[in-house]
């Protein structure tokens, strides 16, 4: 899973191999995003000698910002990869302030 922040968004990228849409729920709730679904079994696992892959339910939450803008959040599902897309609110986007960093030593 990958999370990115820019001044306008966060996106969250995850990947779910052998999941189709259905499998997977996203939910969003006083700031924090919640990711969660099933992979199931694909066959009788009788003949299966070695298996390292997991099976089972999964849930993963991350704390974002309160102050998403909830009505655009999106999530896209395309082979195997969830995008969700987390706009801040106008409100979050003006209270950012980029803080210069200054060279110790030196004068500006």
């Amino acid at each position: 899973m990958d999370v990115e922040e820019t001044d306008k968004e966060y996106r969250v990228t995850t990947e779910l191999p052998g999941l189709e849409e259905r499998d997977v729920e996203v939910l969003f709730q006083d700031g924090i995003l919640t990711i969660r679904g099933e992979k199931k079994v694909e066959k009788d696992a009788g003949n299966r000698t070695f298996s390292e892959r997991y099976y089972g339910r999964f849930e993963r939450q991350i704390s974002l910002d309160r102050d998403i803008d909830e009505s655009t959040i999106n999530a896209t599902f395309r082979n195997g990869i969830l995008t969700v897309t987390a706009p801040k609110s106008a409100q979050a986007v003006e209270r950012t302030k980029r803080i210069p960093i200054n060279v110790a030593g030196k004068s500006h």
